[in-house]
């Protein structure tokens, strides 16, 4: 009864986070997709913040869930990729990059408003300020973590999007080919390297050596946004 009770104390202050970090995500991509020409996402109901619209059975609920069962140190997963109809955007090429850039800047917009109100949190009675406080500490996890994940620079997250749109047209098509491969690669890279160098007796993971840096950085700068 007991870890279920400490199962219970764990949803309770990672559920909302994590969903809240997700869903605007998504949402975010198909608002800044409207925006720039294409309403793909606005018929088929995904430009909103209703979390059951954009729910993915996996990312969305079974990978964090293995997470907290794990007492993983963080948090984090994915919903439905929002569709976008690149071709309907005024500047197909250019808007691309806005599209990509409008997920990864709401998670940043999230964090850096959590870490604000956490200035608050002594202000409720103190059983109440300190769940606050920790749902508030893990929506800054969890939002840095997703912003940073996705701003890795190979499609199909949002960093290999933002790249695409930035390179020259011949060198964007070549690299644009990556994304039929790339979810192969990122499994490659977060599961099978390091499995393979623990077999030869080696911690190696090239994936964090990526992702880590980039979350320090993050949280820099929404920990100086965020007034601490």
């Amino acid at each position: 009864m007991e870890s279920l009770a400490e199962l219970g104390r764990t949803l309770s202050v990672w559920l909302l986070p994590v969903l809240f970090a997700i869903t605007l995500h998504e949402a975010a991509h198909g608002w800044a997709a409207e925006k720039l020409g294409d309403d793909t996402a606005r018929r088929l109901g995904r430009v909103t913040a209703n979390p059951l619209r954009h729910v993915d059975p996996f990312g969305t609920l079974v990978l964090p869930g293995l997470l907290i069962f794990m007492k993983s140190p963080f948090v984090f997963g994915w919903a439905k990729p929002v569709p976008v109809a690149f071709q309907r955007l005024r500047d197909p090429k250019r808007d691309m990059v806005w599209v990509a850039l409008a997920g990864p800047a709401v998670n940043m917009l999230q964090a850096v408003i959590a870490a604000w109100a956490m200035h608050f949190t002594h202000l409720p009675p103190e059983w109440l300020g300190a769940w606050l406080h920790q749902n508030l500490n893990n929506a800054v996890v969890a939002n840095v973590f997703l912003a940073a994940f996705n701003l890795i620079p190979l499609p199909p997250l949002d960093g290999g999007r933002i790249l695409t749109g930035l390179l020259p047209g011949p060198l964007a098509r070549r690299f644009a080919r990556i994304e039929r491969l790339g979810l192969l690669v990122l499994l490659g890279l977060a599961v099978l390297v390091p499995l393979a160098a623990a077999q030869l007796g080696y911690s190696f993971n090239p994936l964090l050596l990526v992702l880590l840096p980039m979350a320090d950085l993050l949280f820099a700068l929404v920990l100086k946004l965020g007034l601490w």
